[in-house]
């Protein structure tokens, strides 16, 4: 390894470290004017003329950590745009690091002015898009930092297989063989029974779940009933059954094609068409009956969602556009407004932000699995982004969704009452994530991308625990 590589895998550490101390102070600045901390704290830079404050008053002490942790991050800062500017980096990384450099006393400035007189909305606002600017420069400079210097080639076209329905480790024909026609009847039915049971793309349903679960704590918050839960979630699981067993149907030419796709009930035959399109239609008609039990708008969005993930995304968006997956990652959103709406009987604010997150997030997700079974996929013949634009092209948008996504979260805690659960989380977790996304960077391996693909797993699911572990808290 030369002195120029070992200074380039620093640099690119001290950037993804600054891109983390940026983000906090994101995510903990909103938190801290929600829980009103910052009314501990009403002089700058010291508070009430202590530069060390007592710990035993939370609101003073989260109030002057904010502090601390922003001259912490200014120093990082600091640090890190000397560098860029006296290492081997392009005119746009340089840009970007300068940007994010100028405006940093800008927001410090303006958070001065708020921790010391009465703020108005219109200052928080352009406060937090001032440190959204931030973070904003400091991930694309680490985006082209990590971008090589020649692009990979696109040699095909490529399919985005669904949202998270993969198995890292393969799967053979013990994942999906026949039934054993030797066996007894017991036997033979119960392999029929998980051939159905297969349809329904089972691996899908705990997260989407989780995400109408935590849409329907944020819109009730404590008062949030059993009843709701259940009827919300039977339908959600019978609608993402619809939707997984339609997918099976219309795809099943070209499931037999993709070997991780190859021993579907559908492709196979084990499950005939005509029996997979009824019992595809048994559960629309028993979700909407779940929905209807919980409200109209709740089934009318469920109906849309079965429609939106079997006709739109699967026989228009995704054999036709190479944004397939973006525009598809609507269909892993909708769960997050329906949750809303079974509770308020309308789509509120809070619910339309976290299925933004989810949207963004998608493609930051799903990624990472195209480019570990990118040669599997080509077989498919859809136009999927690692193929189509190549590899490089697909690692940086994952890190540039990475960060739109972090973005979202945190403007989630702004149209919310989430507390500390929340932001820790969000931090933590975010962190693990954007590990991952560099390692696949600087790696650009089968393992990486699935490390990757199992740390945005992780972020969501812990992020959405914390959403619903905050609203139902008192």
């Amino acid at each position: 390894m030369t002195e120029h590589t070992t200074r380039a895998g620093r640099f690119v550490s001290l950037l993804a470290a600054t891109a983390m101390g940026v983000y906090l102070l994101v995510v903990v600045g909103a938190t801290t004017a929600l829980t009103d901390a910052a009314a501990a704290c009403q002089t700058w830079p010291a508070c009430h003329g202590q530069w060390l404050v007592p710990l035993d008053r939370p609101k003073l002490a989260v109030a002057w950590g904010h502090r601390v942790a922003a001259l912490g991050v200014a120093v990082l800062l600091a640090v890190t745009t000397l560098l860029c500017w006296r290492g081997r980096t392009s005119r746009r990384v340089r840009a970007a690091l300068t940007t994010a450099a100028v405006l940093y006393p800008v927001q410090v400035g303006l958070g001065a002015f708020a921790a010391t007189t009465a703020t108005p909305a219109l200052l928080s606002a352009v406060h937090l898009v001032v440190a959204m600017a931030i973070f904003g420069g400091v991930v694309l400079a680490l985006a082209w930092t990590l971008e090589p210097d020649e692009l990979d080639e696109p040699t095909g076209v490529e399919d985005p297989g669904e949202l998270s329905d993969a198995d890292p480790a393969g799967s053979g024909p013990s994942a999906g063989a026949r039934p054993d026609e030797s066996g007894g009847l017991l036997a033979r039915a119960g392999e029929t029974a998980f051939a159905y049971f297969r349809l329904m793309k089972p691996r899908l349903m705990w997260l989407l779940c989780l995400v109408a679960s935590a849409g329907m704590a944020l819109a009730a918050g404590p008062t949030l009933q059993v009843e709701t839960v259940v009827l919300t979630l039977t339908g959600g699981v019978l609608s993402i059954g619809a939707s997984g067993t339609f997918n099976h149907v219309f795809e099943r030419d070209v499931d037999r094609k993709m070997s991780r796709t190859a021993d579907r009930p559908a492709a196979t035959d084990r499950i005939p068409v005509r029996n997979a399109v009824a019992f595809g239609l048994l559960l629309t008609a028993l979700s909407l009956v779940a929905f209807l039990a919980v409200n109209l708008l709740a089934a009318v969005l469920g109906l849309f969602a079965i429609l939106f993930y079997s006709v739109i995304y699967t026989l228009v968006l995704k054999p036709n556009t190479v944004q397939n997956t973006v525009i598809g990652g609507f269909a892993g959103a909708l769960p997050a407004l329906i949750g809303g709406a079974a509770v308020t009987g309308r789509i509120g604010l809070p619910a339309v932000v976290l299925a933004g997150v989810i949207f963004l997030w998608t493609p930051a997700h799903f990624y990472n699995l195209a480019l570990a079974y990118k040669d599997d996929y080509a077989r498919g013949g859809f136009p999927m982004m690692p193929v189509v634009r190549g590899e490089a092209v697909t690692r940086k948008h994952i890190l540039l969704y990475l960060a739109a996504t972090l973005l979202a979260a945190s403007l989630l805690s702004t149209v919310t009452t989430l507390g500390w659960l929340y932001a820790g989380t969000s931090v933590a977790f975010g962190a693990v994530f954007l590990w991952a996304v560099v390692r696949l960077h600087r790696e650009q391996t089968e393992a990486a991308a699935f490390r990757a693909f199992h740390a945005s797993n992780a972020y969501l699911g812990a992020l959405l625990i914390a959403v619903a572990a905050d609203a139902l808290v008192v």
